[in-house]
């Protein structure tokens, strides 16, 4: 959950640094071509140069940001056993997945949770909390970090970028086409654009980016599955079944922080919450693995 989290939010930045500054360069006008129309191919450019760019800032910034909003320290020389072991198992995972050796991190924070990112499968991230090594046994913990060095291996950092770079393409060439056509049809604006495209084109890149989101956590909930079965084959599967099943129970204690619950770390949700969700139920991707040939 936190890779995602953390993406996101620094790709929300980056879009809108960038919409600013290519506001500030009068590219907006550029687009009411001749002051009647809209440039459909101009807007594209546009629309591509926002929506990749935000994607792939935020995938290229990932680890750094990652780092930052965690308080995630690297294990250089590991100063005791848990240290030691932990840099180990991944070394030994890594290797059995065909990938460079990842930087592994501990971060501060009592939730039991973990995650991976970076742009290069062989340059990778791998964080675990303290809250997951004091909560877990050995065993699970080496089903969670088979878990994110399946994440890595399967290059889902770099999926995730190209992905939302296509729906932010979408959302923001689709809102601008919506936010000219309102203000030339319903408000008869002739010359430039009036201030209903501005106004138009917000709330609906508002209510796009509300269903891109649900592409977005779709393809993100398959590959959880993926993970999951990656992770088997690094731990073995009962280590991976042991260690979701550790998170099942920590996360359905009623000392569940709300802010994690609103993320849906605990993989619960039915109903249109569960569209949001980053992650499946953590029951069906047990079932899933229990149910593996």
């Amino acid at each position: 959950m936190k890779r995602i989290f953390l993406f996101v939010i620094t790709n929300l930045a980056v879009l809108l640094v960038l919409s600013i500054t290519l506001r500030l360069l009068g590219v907006d006008r550029i687009l009411d071509a001749e002051g009647t129309g809209l440039d459909l191919n101009a807007l594209l450019v546009m629309a591509g140069v926002i929506g990749f760019g935000g994607s792939l800032v935020s995938l290229a910034m990932s680890k750094w940001s990652a780092k930052r909003m965690t308080g995630a320290v690297v294990i250089e020389r590991p100063t005791d056993p848990t240290e030691r072991w932990l840099l180990e198992t991944v070394r030994r995972q890594a290797e059995q997945a065909g990938i460079g050796m990842p930087e592994v991190a501990i971060y501060d924070a009592p939730d039991v949770n973990a995650f991976a990112t970076g742009m290069n499968r062989n340059d990778a991230l791998v964080a675990v909390s303290t809250g997951l090594l004091r909560g877990m046994q050995k065993d699970e913990i080496e089903g969670v970090l088979a878990h994110e060095v399946t994440h890595v291996a399967n290059g889902d950092m770099v999926t995730l970028a190209l992905i939302q770079g296509v729906v932010n393409t979408f959302v923001i060439f689709l809102s601008r086409v919506v936010g000219h056509l309102v203000d030339r049809v319903v408000f008869k604006t002739e010359r430039g654009h009036g201030p209903a495209f501005l106004v138009t084109s917000l709330i609906a890149q508002m209510v796009l980016g509300v269903l891109a989101t649900m592409i977005v956590m779709w393809f993100s909930r398959q590959r959880e599955f993926r993970a999951d079965a990656g992770g088997a084959q690094l731990a073995g599967r009962g280590k991976m079944i042991a260690a979701l099943e550790r998170l099942k129970q920590r996360h359905e204690a009623p000392q569940l922080p709300e802010k994690l619950a609103a993320f849906g770390i605990s993989g619960g949700g039915d109903g249109l919450r569960g569209l949001f969700l980053s992650h499946p139920p953590l029951d069906v991707r047990i079932a899933a693995l229990r149910s593996a040939s």
